[in-house]
């Protein structure tokens, strides 16, 4: 599933990046060997991580607008969604170290 992330969150970034949630086919090295699922993850890690950080980065900035703005349990909502996101971060980044040994 393909969709373009040309949009601006609102926040402190905004993607200019286009890529897959989900590969169905195998990305083969220079060499002509297919990725092992160990290879294939180390480059999702870094990816997910990099992008939940993102997302959670605009959560807190958001919640913060509400907040002003007096929209306190809509902002009570975004502040828990950001801690969620530091949540994944950190099982994301748990995994990782466990594939990296």
């Amino acid at each position: 599933m393909n969709h373009d992330h040309n949009h601006d969150h609102g926040g402190s970034h905004s993607h200019n990046n286009t890529h897959d949630h989900e590969h169905t086919h195998d990305h083969g090295h220079e060499d002509g060997k297919i990725m092992s699922i160990e290879e294939k993850l180390a480059v999702l890690f870094s990816h997910w991580v990099d992008h939940n950080d993102s997302h959670k980065d605009n959560f807190f900035s958001w919640a913060k607008k509400a907040e002003d703005a007096g929209l306190k349990k809509i902002a009570a909502h975004l502040e828990q969604a950001g801690a969620l996101s530091e949540k994944v971060t950190r099982e994301l980044k748990q995994a990782q170290k466990i594939l990296n040994g």
